[in-house]
């Protein structure tokens, strides 16, 4: 029998004990790489790449050309930070060996730091994950389905007092659907399941929505698989089209299924309902995507992961959701397809 990967050696390529082995200096050169790579910096101002006057007591830069002073993280999502950055490195680390996500309330036990401070650190995460994911359209073939949230309604304890929790005016106001996008690896290809995962946020599965997202991010030409659900009816205008009847089987006899779209939906199940519990509407999409990434690369080891999440921490702008948070700066609109 096969050894699953994240059994193998080849899964375990960081520590947390190599992170807290650090020094300072250390942690400082690991954000300046993961930022600038062969440059020495590059401000962030007027985006002049040179080598600045560095000053050593403040571990800031002053730009040569426009004078600006600036750190390794500002005008990252890290801007402003107040912990030492090693404990940034270990937040990431910590945040990429959790494979079905990852409570603020754990990693602020994990990191000695207040659930506040962990609530906004791995938002923040999320949202590096997000601004930096790859949205260029799916092709080959493609996984179509989606999957109700916070839909659950709590009946009145006398019998007497429930209503049909089947009817739309007594439903959860919050209840919304993840809508997930899956490409599959190619015929042959050494890797199985899925390629590549895209998520969306909407009210509910319906035609308009359905048809407009994938008319946006899947290449004409592609191979399309959904269930028999009528929010998927468009797409046979526009794609080769194959569906399936769930209530009949999982997988037709001619192949024809979804499987890949249902592995994405099982591990964000888990992160529902083993690590969150509950998904504010506010930040759905970061969840999403978040499952999405920790799908899409669990073949990748944990120290490959570490570097790809910092790469994109040190590549994503200030955020203007955190940033402040705790003092009333938050999203007040939900970010909805």
């Amino acid at each position: 029998m096969t050894q699953h990967f994240l059994l193998s050696a080849k899964a375990r390529s960081l520590s947390l004990r190599a992170i807290y082995a650090l020094s300072d200096e250390q942690a400082f050169e690991m954000f300046r790489q993961s930022r600038w790579g062969h440059h020495d910096s590059i401000c962030p101002d007027c985006g002049s790449i040179h080598k600045h006057y560095f000053i050593r007591t403040r571990q800031q830069w002053r730009c040569r050309d426009c004078n600006h002073t600036f750190s390794v993280t500002s005008g990252t999502i890290f801007a402003s930070h107040k912990l030492p950055l090693k404990i940034y490195l270990a937040a990431i680390a910590i945040y990429c060996n959790a494979v079905k996500g990852l409570s603020a309330l754990q990693m602020g036990r994990d990191l000695n730091v207040q659930y506040k401070t962990a609530f906004v650190l791995a938002h923040k995460i999320r949202e590096s994950l997000m601004e930096q994911r790859d949205e260029s359209a799916l092709d080959g073939e493609v996984e179509l389905d989606g999957a109700y949230v916070n839909g659950h309604v709590r009946p009145k304890n006398k019998k007497a007092d429930r209503v049909d929790r089947r009817l739309t005016e007594n439903q959860n106001e919050d209840k919304r659907c993840v809508l997930v996008m899956r490409s599959r690896h190619g015929k042959g290809d050494a890797k199985k399941g899925g390629q590549r995962t895209l998520t969306f946020v909407i009210k509910n599965e319906n035609q308009t929505s359905v048809a407009k997202l994938a008319g946006r991010f899947i290449k004409k030409g592609t191979t399309v698989f959904a269930d028999e659900a009528s929010a998927y009816d468009p797409l046979h205008a526009f794609f080769d089209t194959k569906r399936i009847n769930h209530q009949i089987e999982y997988r037709s006899d001619d192949g024809t299924n979804t499987n890949i779209a249902e592995s994405y939906f099982s591990r964000f199940r888990r992160m529902q309902y083993g690590q969150v519990h509950k998904f504010g509407i506010m930040y759905l999409d970061h969840y999403a995507n978040e499952a999405a990434y920790r799908e899409d690369n669990r073949r990748m080891s944990n120290g490959e992961m570490f570097s790809d999440i910092l790469m994109k921490c040190a590549g994503s702008r200030t955020s203007r959701d955190f940033c402040g948070y705790w003092q009333g700066n938050k999203r007040f609109e939900e970010r909805i397809h």
